[in-house]
């Protein structure tokens, strides 16, 4: 185990300086109408993990970069986050009305906001990616956002998502663990695959070194494992979690008749999935030995996930 408690005081740091960051980035919108520009900042800075940022600057770390040439692509790929959340909460959608323990973006703020609030942060991602980097390291991480978040990803995912909980018509079956996994990996994974890839391109392409296959088919075999982790957590923690300290309601997938990991696997099985999904993390990272410990840290964290 690398949880300890000076990785959990450097992140929580690190966290901060992610905050900071995209408080500076909202200052290039701040000629937007104002109640966007509240609605995008209510959005982006509610109180999370930023696991992604964190991701992205560990991975830059242990590929032979620095955490802080990876904060702005940590910081668009947060802001592409912010804006799946406000559309997956609104009433077409998750329909949600909690999030981050506060009042979703479209109850506070409307859902025609609320859907242009998400629009501007998708926009506003790119915008700081394409200008933090040289033009062909921007132009690699843009394409590779782009494809996180696209069609073929977390909308992709989202789509196959909302048609398996019956909010868009198909032809039901009962699906299997394969197509559980293939939701997860599009809806939840991209994005943390893209955070990953992120920071391995970052670090090697402004070191000018040559990318190994190998080494990044790691990254890959790490952030896939990451992202099932995630997603399992978050199934368990609907079942077992308390909306008080989760700052979202609980109990709703299984209320909505939602495809989760505990439907399908009960909760045991569950967990012991978490377990062998760290391990083969571990088991992907384990040549890049002390390089990666922040990695491991983050999805080690998820082992005490509340919210």
């Amino acid at each position: 185990m690398v949880v300890r408690q000076d990785w959990l005081a450097l992140a929580n740091e690190r966290r901060q300086q992610v905050d900071v960051a995209l408080k500076a980035a909202l200052a290039r919108v701040q000629q937007a109408p104002p109640s966007l520009v509240a609605a995008m900042e209510y959005g982006l800075l509610a109180p999370g993990k930023r696991v992604r940022p964190l991701l992205c600057g560990f991975a830059c770390e242990a590929a032979g970069g620095r955490w802080n040439d990876a904060l702005a692509a940590g910081c668009a790929v947060e802001m592409i986050h912010a804006y799946s959340l406000i559309h997956d909460d609104l009433p077409a959608m998750d329909d949600d009305d909690l999030r981050r323990g506060r009042p979703t973006v479209h109850v506070k703020f409307g859902e025609a906001l609320a859907i242009l609030a998400g629009d501007a942060l998708l926009t506003l991602a790119f915008e700081v990616l394409a200008e933090a980097y040289p033009a062909d390291v921007a132009a690699t991480c843009c394409a590779e956002l782009a494809r996180a978040a696209g069609g073929c990803g977390m909308v992709g995912g989202q789509v196959n998502d909302l048609t398996w909980g019956g909010r868009i018509p198909c032809s039901y079956r009962e699906p299997t663990l394969a197509e559980l996994q293939e939701v997860h990996a599009a809806k939840t994974g991209a994005l943390f695959r893209a955070s990953v890839r992120l920071g391995y391109l970052i670090a090697r392409g402004l070191a000018g070194r040559e990318m190994k296959d190998a080494s990044l088919a790691a990254f890959d075999q790490f952030a896939q494992c990451f992202g099932l982790v995630f997603q399992i957590t978050d199934d368990l923690l609907d079942v077992e979690g308390e909306t008080g300290e989760a700052g979202k309601r609980v109990g709703k997938d299984a209320a909505r008749g939602k495809l989760t990991y505990p439907r399908l696997l009960g909760l045991e099985k569950s967990r012991d999935e978490v377990h062998k999904l760290i391990q083969q993390a571990k088991d992907a990272m384990r040549p890049l030995g002390k390089a990666a410990d922040g990695l491991l840290w983050v999805i080690e964290s998820l082992l005490g996930r509340r919210k």
